[in-house]
């Protein structure tokens, strides 16, 4: 009996599976509003002809939602958070997006500004290489913190005293590329990291739940420094995830600021961060 060729039986199979998997990422997205799906829908047609930042925009979208649908990973935040981002890249997109921590959600990042530039700051060496070993076409650097979660409440008191930590000194790139006065001040960092102006922060690391990890504080801190000292037009949307923590919620309030949080949803806050006009000068000792 002469047996069946074994390749159709093998793409039918991985259509099967991409079948499977695409309805899998469905009940991700689709809710019962028609979901982020109807959401990322005008992504597509709004990059896919010519919207500029990146090569193959179309592909990378496509590789994305390839990835999830064939793979258990499942993004850190829920549908509601991520959809509250989504809404500002739709609206901002394509643009520079800085993403503090790599994770199982960062292809889809990647993929909903696609045409921008997403960059992701990981201060965990061997996680850094295992993110980037599954998904090299990330763009990500790794990052080293001066700071401590249980040093978190006497940086809090202390910075006011730190007159290179205070509003107005600590403003803009200067502010932080070379602010080894200022411990809340992410120094060291990689050039782009400072020479490109962020349109959209998201802060989802680094760790913060076990005493010795660096803690999210100078990533808040310097989010809010960055944001101010914006030369382009309109504000920085800064995203703060896991705010349901003391330390998290204790530097927003500080740095962030409650008059400037303009979403909320789920563990996530949304900040949208005026720059400091060019001839305005201050002498507070507070950013809120």
């Amino acid at each position: 009996m002469r047996a069946f060729p074994q390749k159709p039986l093998f793409a039918a199979a991985a259509v099967a599976a991409l079948v499977a998997g695409a309805l899998l990422v469905s009940s991700f997205l689709i809710g019962a509003d028609r979901g982020l799906l109807c959401s990322i829908s005008p992504v597509f047609s709004r990059i896919s002809f010519g919207g500029g930042g990146g090569s193959d925009t179309t592909g990378q979208l496509a590789e994305a939602l390839l990835y999830y649908a064939t793979t258990s990973a499942v993004p850190q935040q829920s549908r509601a958070e991520i959809r509250l981002t989504l809404d500002v890249l739709r609206r901002r997109g394509p643009c520079n997006f800085l993403v503090f921590g790599l994770g199982r959600d960062s292809r889809m990042w990647a993929a909903m500004n696609a045409g921008g530039t997403t960059l992701f700051l990981e201060e965990d060496p061997e996680w850094y290489e295992l993110v980037l070993k599954t998904s090299p076409m990330l763009r990500a650097h790794h990052v080293k913190y001066r700071t401590r979660l249980d040093e978190a409440d006497k940086l809090l008191r202390g910075y006011r005293k730190e007159a290179a930590c205070r509003p107005g000194a600590a403003d803009g790139i200067s502010g932080l590329q070379r602010n080894g006065g200022c411990p809340l001040a992410l120094v060291g960092l990689p050039r782009e990291v400072y020479e490109r102006e962020w349109d959209v922060v998201m802060i989802d690391a680094p760790k913060g739940y076990f005493p010795s990890a660096p803690g999210r504080m100078a990533a808040i801190y310097s989010a809010t420094v960055m944001a101010r000292g914006r030369r382009g037009e309109g504000d920085t949307d800064v995203f703060l995830h896991d705010v349901d923590r003391k330390v998290e919620k204790a530097y927003a309030l500080e740095f962030l600021c409650k008059k400037q949080r303009v979403g909320a949803t789920g563990r996530l806050w949304h900040f949208r961060i005026p720059p400091v006009k060019a001839n305005e000068t201050t002498t507070a000792e507070t950013f809120c």
